[in-house]
């Protein structure tokens, strides 16, 4: 067993058993809130880490960016072209990739860190505080009463009257924050349940949509991918041909390279030692440069160039040639050197060297001589009191008349039962009702009462009757189905115990179960789910009859009970049960339809209408003035805190899709946490109205509509469809099952996953 309830009763006997329940709560409270912590910590190295991560990676699409191919030759190919751009989208998917990351991180921080430090500090450290005013209030208490114990008996009458005043103050002040820290208590117990998983679920769904970005990217990638490689693969076809070239010409340079000694008609070119001259005693050195011999204007052109000095470049010297005379040995001691006169100045000869014998010969030919030179062959690359409600004909009389003139009158308001009347104008139009004398008004068209007002009377109607409408008696048979077995053992038993009940509770129950499905069935409107309904009513028809804790933490399986009741109001009020059934035996898996619906989902989640759909424990129903009674404080209790429900979830193919791109990029971090809270809801179908019509969201029964398959599916059933993205549905029709659709794909009938498709 869990944590013990702690009674309130017990805040005054203060036993050794209710102090150790305390402190199980207390150490209870004391983990979670070490846990918090360490996941808090946990999380933030773990954003700081993606931090790093963006970065770099961030830095890496920036050098990819950046960088750019040059090409051999004067022109690109097409496959060159597109080769060089590459690396700019590579760099475009990253960024787009790391913009979606900050993203993630900025809503984990929105939606995880901040909800999960504000509860510690707000709820968990609002308890600390009261535990330590429980325990010094614990200390003056106990002091006090022993010191009072300790006093003399001799003493006046009037001293020992108001010592008994002050220590009667002070157990009752006591007492009193023993009640708030009980109660203080067990509401974090409760609320962490919410509080703290469901920033999980939104953290969860934001890793999920950023991995679903990601996969999007990924395709749209795909095309541009395909074509990338069809031009690398060009370009690595061309590179092997060309590559076996450039080896051939490399060995025959190897072979004779004077052959291919790289001449031009037009100029001549290679390095040559020049001779510069200083004056005494530093005599001359020998600077090498590359000289290029321009045939025509006989033009020597030359620039410094030393290659032991990393390859840097000099200034530009240019000389007109006027004759070149070999230089012999004789003359200067050093070899391959050639005089040159230039007519720039007169008289001036200038001697440079040559390399070799033969670039000796090659620059002689060059400046004038006659030998022959090859050619370069290269190539290029919520109770009430005083009311005396009967379930009685005229009970019966006004049952009717108000679903009567609910149903004409106020079907599609917003908030149906949830927005409650005025409490003056609620219990006139009561006592008016169940009164025999004046009953007779009808209430669908008088105008004097307002639909509010007509639904919180029948309201309060029910939760006046003397013993609630599915009896104190069945009220622990009926919670005991709901809190385990299948769907189908759960519907079974409720089945049978709704035919143990009285036969005109069962009557008017029968009556009011018709006509909340039908509000269910005008929830697109109404915003009045199915599980909507079950908090409103859970509490209204079914109560323990006594009034405790661990029975207020049972609500939520009576919103389960009220919950299939709605959902299979025709068979269990039409139909004799099969009492040889049992009640919770596991059943047998028939179909896949059955054996996947595990836990129906929650109120729908809508961030713009949150307070009509969904219910807060601390919030009251909503109303219009200050006059307005708490008359459904018992409703109160958050759909979000139903750990079993009616009848199960939609199959999984109803909740894959969609949920991964439901998260905009824009969206706030309430958003972020409903958008999370509706990936639990989505494929919930309303029910049928009266009139046969059905909607699934926003489709509206009919033969003639058309979808588009957006996901491929497998069948897993011999009942549903198998399709590939962008198959055609015709004859599109709302299923009986939750999240299925019903359509028609090549000749073939069959189901369809909600979710996987788009309406034409």
């Amino acid at each position: 067993m869990g944590l013990h309830p702690l009674e309130f009763s017990e805040c005054y006997l203060d036993s050794p058993g209710f102090r150790e329940k305390i402190k199980a709560h207390e150490a209870e409270l004391d983990k979670t809130n070490r846990f918090i912590k360490e996941l808090y910590k946990d999380g933030k190295n773990l954003i700081n880490a993606t931090k790093q991560l963006v970065l770099a990676q961030r830095k890496f699409a920036q050098s990819l960016g950046e960088f750019q191919f040059e090409y051999i030759g004067d022109a690109k190919t097409d496959d060159e072209r597109c080769i060089d751009e590459s690396l700019q989208e590579f760099s475009n998917f990253l960024k787009n990739l790391e913009d979606q990351r900050e993203l993630m991180m900025r809503n984990i921080t929105e939606t995880l860190m901040k909800p999960l430090e504000k509860f510690r500090k707000e709820q968990l450290g609002s308890a600390k505080a009261e535990r330590k005013k429980y325990e010094k209030e614990t200390e003056k208490y106990y002091s006090s009463l022993e010191k009072h114990l300790n006093m003399s008996a001799k003493k006046k009458e009037p001293q020992l009257q108001e010592a008994d005043s002050q220590v009667e103050a002070i157990r009752q002040h006591f007492q009193e924050e023993s009640l708030d820290y009980v109660c203080k208590l067990q509401e974090i117990q409760e609320r962490k349940k919410f509080d703290c998983v469901e920033p999980m679920l939104a953290f969860f769904q934001t890793v999920f949509t950023f991995y679903h970005q990601g996969f999007e990217l990924a395709n749209d990638f795909n095309h541009y991918k395909k074509a990338l490689q069809i031009n690398i693969q060009n370009t690595r076809t061309r590179f092997e041909g060309t590559r076996v070239e450039v080896f051939e010409l490399m060995k025959r340079i190897r072979e004779v390279p004077q052959e291919y000694r790289q001449t031009s008609p037009i100029s001549s070119e290679g390095y040559l030692y020049v001779q510069e001259k200083r004056p005494p005693p530093f005599g001359s050195s020998w600077v090498k440069r590359y000289c290029t011999f321009v045939k025509e204007q006989k033009i020597l052109h030359m620039v410094t160039f030393d290659h032991r000095s990393g390859g840097k470049m000099g200034e530009t010297e240019s000389v007109t040639l006027k004759s070149c005379v070999r230089k012999t040995t004789d003359m200067l001691d050093r070899r391959f050197c050639l005089d040159i006169e230039i007519t720039d100045r007169p008289g001036t000869v200038l001697t440079v060297q040559s390399l070799s014998e033969d670039d000796h010969k090659f620059w002689i030919h060059a400046m004038g001589g006659k030998e022959p030179a090859g050619q370069y062959l290269g190539k290029t690359y919520s109770k009430e009191r005083g009311i005396d409600a009967q379930l009685d004909d005229v009970g019966l009389s006004f049952v009717k008349n108000a679903i009567n003139a609910i149903e004409t009158r106020g079907i599609n308001d917003q908030g149906l039962y949830r927005v409650v009347g005025v409490s003056s104008k609620v219990q006139k139009l009561l006592s008016l009702m169940i009164d025999a004398k004046s009953n007779d008004v009808d209430l669908s068209t008088c105008e004097d009462w307002d639909v509010k007002t007509i639904t919180s009377t029948l309201k309060l109607y029910l939760r006046s009757l003397p013993e609630p409408l599915m009896t104190y008696g069945l009220y622990k048979d009926f919670i005991a189905p709901a809190k385990g077995g299948s769907p189908e053992s759960r519907s079974q038993a409720i089945h049978c115990l709704v035919h143990k009940l009285p036969e005109k509770n069962c009557l008017v129950l029968g009556l009011l179960m018709k006509h909340l499905a039908t509000v269910a069935a005008h929830s697109k409107l109404n915003l009045m789910t199915v599980a909507n309904l079950g908090v409103v009513f859970g509490p209204t028809l079914m109560r323990p009859q006594e009034d405790t804790v661990a029975a207020i933490m049972d609500l939520k399986f009576q919103n389960i009970v009220v919950e299939i009741l709605i959902e299979q109001h025709e068979k269990i009020f039409g139909d004799v049960p099969d009492t040889s059934s049992p009640g919770l035996s596991a059943p047998t898996r028939q179909s896949k339809k059955l054996s996947v619906r595990q836990n129906r989902p929650l109120a729908v989640y809508n961030p713009q209408t949150v307070d009509l759909q969904t219910v807060s424990p601390s919030s009251p129903d909503v109303g219009s003035n200050s006059d307005e009674a708490s008359l459904g404080s018992n409703e109160s209790v958050s759909s979000q805190s139903s750990g079993a429900t009616a009848s199960g979830t939609p199959p999984e193919k109803a909740n894959h899709a969609p949920l991964l791109a439901s998260l905009s990029t824009g969206d706030s971090p309430g958003a972020c946490i409903a958008v999370a809270a509706s990936w639990l809801n989505s494929g919930a179908l309303t029910k049928a109205s009266s009139d046969g019509d059905k909607t699934v969201d926003g489709v509206t029964g009919g033969g003639g509509k058309k979808a588009m398959a957006v996901y491929p599916c497998e069948a897993e059933h011999e009942s549903e469809l198998s399709f590939q993205v962008g198959a055609i549905f015709s004859a599109v029709a709302p299923s009986k099952e939750p999240g299925w659709l019903e359509g028609e794909l090549e000749g073939k009938k069959g189901l369809i996953p909600e979710n996987y498709v788009e309406m034409l």
